[in-house]
């Protein structure tokens, strides 16, 4: 029985949620996620990657109703602000491996010349055993494929987790009952010596209380090994069954390690649990599982996430699961196209590959709805527009506020496209779209299946809108403009959405791009939001988004987003908020895109200004 099955029958399981969890308090004006962070299907074993402004949240999949850890498939989901998360689908599977016939579990996903590599454990077809895989991508949300033909490692243990440090050793540990490394080469892909045991002392990683199964130590599984401030972390799962999160940590990569005591308790309806731990955006982040979805449980578990911080001595506190996670650390722009995947919480609908790229949302039945957290309308919103397919007779989109039944800003109705990959766009008026709330997509109409959704848009007032002229360039170069040396042309066949991109090519300086005068839509003092796709047409450049200010025969520069690196292989978003000011009278403001370094050539697509 899948989950959505689950929650139409009306199990309440929120509240239930709600009183075993001890929820932290929320902080006022400022969205929190939602725990477990997906709703659509069964996720377990996190394993968080920060790349290019975005947290890549790769993880396990619990087939439904499963009575064991049945696992075919990864996936891969990301955030920017670590309360709406986008579904990239499923970029690799046992079939990725021709060698592998079973068993899709813990993995992790690291970075380094370019390229991801997914470190996985299988079972090997020819011998029966656990052994550890290797997938590459050019991209992080895939596809990935077989780097090796064959096992990088084979020892019958399992559970992956590779970090690189300072000094560019990469090290592989993995584990259970055990716990090994190996010192991985630079091409990540092959390794010198052999394997080697990291030793399992009661100082090192705690004792067990009665010493089960001939295990003095604590230490069971799913090591999660990094290192912060020169101190290096191995927070692992501890003491099946069931089983807590614990940590120990070291002067070096390969010990001696000591016991620091506990994560996160045993609780949760899961008894395994696995961690994963990063710093974004200023934060420190733990992401793990439970069992808390409908139907869920130790075999059909779900990943959810909260936010701590490091004690003196690099301690890391105990924590609880909660239902209520992390504040949203950047608001949603509703003026750039969003995809329908990105999501705080669902019900009933899923997610399936899209015939016009990416991911849609999929089966959505009357009474379905998807709500987005901490949307930025601004000083409003004036029309919404989305992408949709029905092959049936369709269905409405209404769009709410602040709950499934809130108030209702617009209606857009949708209808029958002739299949469920045959694409059209739909469009309506809104009202009462303004400041920052949580947006409600919720699905009515007739039975069955109603409608599929790609992604959606909304238009703005003149100052609560997209200010810039053809952001998604679908109008050719009408409205941009080259910002000191270089040439503009059209691209058709790197997009991003639609049909045509902004190529720029012929750069002489690093602050040379492609710009847009936005002199008359700029007011003094106002605080903006800016995003805008790039792409490199070679090389890994850093890319930002700046204004150029010039008032009284004085130019000054306000940088509209942080700067991040851009390559070939695909999409990065520069995105971000800042204040414009300026002394005197304004004559001229040209927004535009430039690298910290370098003249490499640039794509760009799906650009915005709100206020």
């Amino acid at each position: 029985m899948s989950i959505d099955v689950l929650v139409r029958r009306g199990i309440t399981w929120i509240t239930a949620l709600l009183c075993a969890f001890a929820l932290i308090p929320v902080v006022a004006g400022k969205a929190r996620a939602d725990n477990p962070i997906v709703q659509t299907i069964y996720t377990a074993d996190p394993a968080p990657l920060v790349h290019n402004g975005r947290v890549y949240l790769y993880t396990g999949h619990d087939e439904d109703a499963s009575t064991w850890f049945t696992m075919k498939d990864w996936r891969v989901y990301s955030s920017a602000d670590m309360v709406n998360w986008t579904d990239h689908g499923s970029p690799m599977s046992l079939a990725t491996f021709a060698w592998a016939s079973k068993d899709a579990w813990a993995g992790q996903v690291t970075y380094r010349n370019g390229k991801f590599y997914w470190y996985v454990p299988v079972t090997n077809r020819s011998t029966g055993r656990m052994a550890i895989g290797v997938g590459v991508s050019n991209s992080p949300t895939g596809p990935f494929t077989d780097a090796l033909g064959r096992p990088l490692v084979e020892n019958g243990e399992i559970d992956p987790s590779v970090m690189i440090d300072d000094d560019g050793q990469a090290y592989l540990y993995w584990g259970n009952p055990n716990l090994w490394y190996v010192r991985l080469n630079t091409d990540m892909i092959s390794y010198s010596g052999g394997p080697a045991q990291i030793p399992l002392t009661t100082a090192g990683f705690g004792t067990r209380p009665g010493n089960v199964a001939n295990r003095p130590t604590l230490y069971e599984e799913g090591p999660w090994v990094y290192k912060r401030n020169g101190l290096y972390y191995n927070v692992f799962a501890a003491q099946c069954c069931s089983e807590f999160i614990g940590y120990s940590t070291s002067p070096g990569p390969t010990g001696p390690w000591t016991y620091r005591g506990t994560v996160m308790p045993t609780q949760g309806g899961s008894f395994t649990n696995h961690p994963g731990v990063v710093d974004f955006n200023g934060g420190s982040y733990f992401f793990y599982h439970n069992g808390a979805l409908p139907g869920g449980g130790g075999f059909t578990r779900s990943v959810a996430v909260e936010r701590f911080t490091y004690g003196s001595g690099g301690t890391i506190p105990t924590m609880n699961m909660t239902a209520t996670g992390p504040a949203q650390v950047a608001a949603v722009n509703p003026f750039q196209r969003q995809e329908a995947e990105t999501i705080a919480w669902s019900s009933g609908i899923e997610t399936e590959p899209a015939s016009e790229g990416g991911m849609n949302v999929a089966n959505i039945e009357n009474g379905d709805y998807i709500k987005v957290k901490g949307v930025a309308f601004g000083t409003g919103a004036t029309s919404f527009t989305a992408r949709v397919a029905s092959a049936t007779s369709g269905g409405r989109i209404e769009l709410r506020l602040g709950s499934p039944t809130g108030t209702l800003a617009g209606t857009c109705t949708v209808p029958g496209t002739g299949g469920w990959q045959t694409w059209a766009s739909v469009s309506c008026g809104v009202t009462g779209l303004t400041g920052t709330q949580d947006l409600y997509l919720r699905f009515a109409g007739g039975s069955g299946y109603l409608i599929n959704v790609n992604w959606w848009q909304f238009t703005g007032t003149d100052t609560g809108g997209n200010l810039l002229t053809n952001p998604g360039i679908e109008d050719g170069l009408t409205g941009w403009q080259v910002n000191g040396s270089g040439t503009l042309s059209v691209g058709t066949s790197v997009v991003r959405s639609g049909t045509r991109s902004l190529a720029i090519s012929g750069r002489t300086s690093s602050w040379n791009g492609p710009g847009q005068d936005v002199t008359s839509r700029m007011t003094n003092g106002r605080s903006y939001v800016t995003g805008v796709w790039v792409r490199s047409q070679s090389g890994t450049p850093a890319a930002k988004a700046t204004v150029a200010l010039t008032a009284n025969g004085t130019t000054s520069y306000v940088q509209l987003t942080p700067a991040a690196t851009v390559n070939a292989n695909g999409w990065t978003q520069l995105s971000g908020a800042a204040t414009v000011s300026w002394s005197g009278t304004l004559t001229k403001a040209v927004l535009y895109v430039e690298t910290n370094a370098g003249t490499d050539n640039l794509y760009i697509d799906d650009a915005s200004l709100s206020s």
